[in-house]
């Protein structure tokens, strides 16, 4: 038997011993959903998700020295006003009208960050200011790195509110040619993330299991921070401001509980410019908020492979509600990232509508990740226009490995969309590890130049699906095509 042919033996049988384990679970699972109403659990979710409250009393940088010339460096009086409002019981640290120029702020416990709305704060983009290196976590795996530009690691009750900017001032000749594309103003010869010694690296010391203090990735690494990574926090509320310019993905809590992120802005279409990325967090709530990004508007997270595998954490309880997203490589996104599992994601209530959107619902990830996904619920979506896929769920994204995912339990309701792109709904599962229980209701998609696309799906259903002007039962279109398990 050659290497490939035993290999292929070897995934089959983990996959199947997979699906034998997750059977009872599985089928459990699709029962309670046929009989029951998924969106009846929100209010209790949304019960849970409570804003933190704070002191009443502001705490100005201008007392700390801060001049708002937009070139005074103010990072020493940020610090200071922060450490004095979580010293005293917390409190707001108030950023008034001006241009505050900064390196990485870092949040404490009870500390509201306020910014006024004729305030911007402008971060620096000299890489040697976001040291020295934090615990932080790149691309779904834990490392030494540089700070976010904002930060805050082990706190509660923490804020950023307000209806000012926060500028990253990122652009083609900072942080983004780093990604090592030309499109970003990358050129040829220039080091960047690509180079075999820095983002593989990172990767391969997470495969191998080297500690995370032993991952150090600073000077010299081109691994762009976050703007926004609340790390291990609790009560953690992002409100009212807007975001501008990021080096990399922009509200990115990790294995935080209790997060509300509402009425932000965010704009910025750089490389990998995710707008919100919750990864491994529990009870998070994304209301009233407008993206428009270079990559995800909002992706959800859980580790990447043997790092993801290590922590073991699902992102779980994730609620989008009333959101607007314009450009990005997806409207509500999980993955890829997505080793630990995602459970329990209700997104209702949201517009899209951009050329330069490539899809509405993206579940995305691969045989290296494996995790369990389901439980996804969707309705009352308006979309104008994407240009890849309405509803795409894929096992087949970038890499291989040998951990079976599993996809289950999508639920999507009352989805009207104008022009739907290549493909209507794209599913792709494995033999072994078929896409299941996928369920559309009252879904109608014009324009698109494929109504869909199988490969290995299991108990798909449709009521009053339309896709250009004809009735669609996804249950015989997979017999069609031979690809209902």
């Amino acid at each position: 038997m050659t290497k490939n042919k035993l290999f292929h033996a070897l995934l089959i049988l983990l996959g199947a011993a997979m699906c034998i384990a997750s059977c009872k679970t599985s089928t459990s699972t699709t029962r309670m959903k046929a009989e029951t109403d998924p969106w009846q659990e929100l209010p209790a979710l949304l019960a849970q998700i409570r804003k933190p409250d704070f002191r009443q009393k502001d705490y100005p940088i201008t007392q700390y020295g801060a001049i708002g010339d937009g070139t005074t460096d103010c990072t020493d009086s940020f610090r200071k006003a922060i450490e004095a409002c979580h010293r005293e019981g917390g409190g707001r640290v108030v950023v008034p009208a001006g241009n505050f120029y900064t390196g990485p702020i870092h949040l404490k416990s009870n500390v509201n960050l306020h910014v006024v709305k004729e305030a911007t704060i402008s971060f620096s983009t000299r890489p040697d200011d976001y040291l020295p290196l934090v615990f932080t976590r790149w691309e779904g795996v834990e490392m030494m790195g540089y700070s976010p530009l904002i930060y805050a690691f082990e706190q509660k009750n923490i804020a950023i509110t307000g209806e000012g900017t926060l500028d990253g001032r990122a652009n083609a000749t900072n942080w983004w040619p780093w990604k090592g594309n030309a499109h970003y103003g990358f050129k040829k010869g220039q080091p960047s993330q690509v180079d075999p010694d820095k983002r593989k690296a990172l990767f391969d010391l997470a495969e191998r299991g080297v500690p995370v203090q032993d991952r150090k990735f600073g000077t010299g690494s081109y691994l762009r921070p976050q703007f926004v990574q609340p790390y291990r926090c609790e009560n953690v509320l992002i409100e009212g401001v807007t975001f501008i310019n990021s080096p990399m993905w922009i509200l990115n809590p990790v294995l935080c509980t209790n997060v509300t992120i509402e009425k932000v802005t965010v704009t910025s279409d750089g490389p990998n410019n995710d707008g919100c990325d919750p990864e491994s967090c529990k009870n998070v709530l994304i209301k009233d908020c407008y993206f428009n990004t270079g990559d995800d508007c909002i992706a959800i997270k859980s580790g990447r492979n043997a790092d993801g595998r290590r922590l073991n954490v699902p992102s779980e309880n994730i609620i989008v509600q009333n959101c607007t997203m314009a450009s990005g490589h997806g409207g509500v996104v999980i993955g890829s990232e997505i080793s630990g599992g995602v459970r329990n994601v209700f997104a209702e209530d949201c517009k899209k509508n951009s050329p330069e959107l490539d899809r509405v619902l993206r579940i995305k990830t691969n045989t290296a990740r494996g995790g369990i996904i389901e439980n996804i619920y969707m309705r009352n979506i308006e979309v104008g226009q994407v240009k890849e896929q309405t509803i795409i769920a894929t096992m087949y994204y970038e890499d291989t490995g040998n951990h079976m995912p599993i996809i289950r339990n999508i639920d999507v309701r009352n989805m009207t969309v104008k022009k739907g792109g290549k493909t209507g709904v794209l599913l792709e599962g494995y033999p072994e590890s078929p896409i299941q229980n996928v369920r559309l209701t009252n879904v109608i998609i014009e324009g698109v130049e494929q109504p869909y696309k199988f490969s290995h799906v299991k108990d798909i259903h449709a009521t009053n699906l339309t896709i250009n002007g004809e009735k669609v039962q996804l249950a015989e279109a997979a017999k069609k095509v031979g690809e209902l398990n």
